[in-house]
């Protein structure tokens, strides 16, 4: 009676979490796709741990009394049958773990030339020791800071800032101009290295407004822990309004000027 409740105890546990991963708004199409597949090995995953498990207790509870172990009998339909079975979930695996992985908004490319449809965004993020110089190559606007776009104070940020809008592509573009980094934004399901000479592209649509924060995942030295970053998901309006105050000439000869419109952001939330 006790197994039977845990068994159920555990089947509701999977199925909430399950639920809750497809049910979820995703807060870019890159992480969409990372997540809706890490559901679907999970659907995998999670029958093949229980039968495992199933067969270990069985076992235990069937020999636990035994005097003398006695050598096991040659099965080859049972051989046949797990080698198949494990060669079809390998299969499944692989198929789509591709699908994903060869995505556009997953995959990432080398030394690739930006050209943006009008819409879509071009950032650059240039790494050294131990920080982010962020960047909009379009729009001639570089070094930008967390200060310089009002989000710091409000939401208690550290480090650079990005501004991106909702609903448009956005290509990153990552370099370093010492050692090997990486740019990695979990909740956006971004991660990229930043390698001295080389320019590497990864592409992505944020899907929710919000602040996200963002490291870097390659340990470069003893200032590795303070290289933190922030992207920044507004609304298309709010993103137009907030490229026009940076290149705008009067601002004090500065590109990077503050603007006062991404000081409390509509729909804005940590």
């Amino acid at each position: 009676m006790k197994g039977k409740r845990l068994g159920t105890l555990f089947a509701a546990l999977v199925g909430s979490l399950l639920f809750a991963g497809t049910a979820a708004a995703q807060p870019s199409t890159t992480a969409g796709l990372i997540n809706e597949l890490n559901v679907e090995l999970l659907w995998v995953a999670v029958p093949v741990t229980i039968f495992v498990e199933a067969v270990l207790i069985y076992t235990v509870l069937k020999f636990k009394d035994a005097d003398e172990a006695k050598p096991t009998k040659e099965n080859r339909r049972l051989e046949v049958t797990w080698t198949i079975a494990t060669a079809v979930i390998l299969l499944f695996v692989g198929a789509a773990s591709y699908g994903v992985l060869a995505d556009p908004a997953v995959t990432h490319t080398k030394d690739m030339e930006i050209a943006p449809d009008e819409n879509d965004v071009h950032v650059e993020a240039v790494a050294y020791q131990w920080n982010w110089r962020m960047n909009y190559p379009e729009h001639n606007i570089t070094e930008l800071t967390a200060e310089e776009v009002n989000v710091k104070r409000a939401q208690g940020l550290e480090g650079p800032t990005i501004v991106v809008p909702k609903g448009q592509q956005v290509y990153f573009t990552t370099t370093s101009e010492d050692v090997i980094h990486s740019m990695h934004v979990p909740k956006l399901g971004l991660k990229q290295d930043s390698v001295p000479g080389q320019r590497n592209t990864i592409m992505t649509t944020p899907l929710k407004t919000g602040v996200y924060q963002g490291y870097c995942a390659e340990y470069c030295g003893v200032g590795h822990s303070r290289m933190y970053f922030n992207v920044v998901v507004v609304t298309q309006d709010t993103y137009d309004t907030f490229i026009e105050n940076q290149t705008q000439p009067e601002s004090s000869g500065n590109s990077t000027s503050t603007s006062s419109d991404l000081a409390a952001p509509s729909g804005l939330a940590a």
